[in-house]
């Protein structure tokens, strides 16, 4: 399947925990309701995971969590739109799918599903696995048009403005 390709070659980056990333994503490609190809789809996966493994490298995040971020925080959206309950749908899903494409302990899942459930209500958190994947989420609000907000984001993830928006900007319609 191309676009499970495609993501998974959008960041080469040494050092990542191990887990059936290509069977994830065809589990998550087959059961999306949203278009692989809008503005929350497969592309936005791909820059939320370059951001997150950037990011979360920097400030000692755990990659294995906000990788598994990048590919499920949106996975459970009904549309493109408004849709506040797609983060605690997505944390429902990955605590369904824990154990099968991949393996957290049960603080692990914990940072993922609260990452999830939290993503979209702009808030601030001290825990840099979660602030991590709110970081990678927000930088890639240029695909839509919307520069990030230095407020919602972590002190290190605003250094990132900039590069981001461009990249989104550039990449938001390829």
């Amino acid at each position: 399947m191309k676009q499970v390709s495609n993501i998974i070659a959008a960041v080469a980056h040494e050092n990542l925990p191990t887990f059936d990333r290509s069977g994830l994503l065809k589990d998550v490609l087959a059961q999306l309701k949203i278009n692989p190809d809008g503005a929350h789809g497969t592309n936005h996966w791909a820059r939320v995971r370059k951001h997150a493994l950037t990011i979360g490298g920097a400030v000692s995040a755990d990659l294995l969590v906000v990788e598994l971020f990048a590919f499920l925080h949106d996975s459970q959206r009904h549309n493109e739109w408004v849709d506040p309950d797609h983060g605690n749908r997505a944390a429902d899903y990955a605590a369904s799918l824990n154990k099968t494409y991949f393996d957290l302990d049960g603080g692990q899942l914990d940072l993922l599903c609260t990452a999830m459930r939290g993503h979209s209500n702009g808030h601030i958190d001290p825990h840099p696995t979660i602030q991590t994947c709110w970081d990678a989420d927000r930088l890639d609000l240029g695909r839509v048009g919307i520069k990030p907000a230095a407020k919602y984001l972590s002190r290190h993830g605003a250094t990132h403005i900039e590069a981001a928006y461009a990249w989104s900007l550039k990449r938001a319609w390829s």
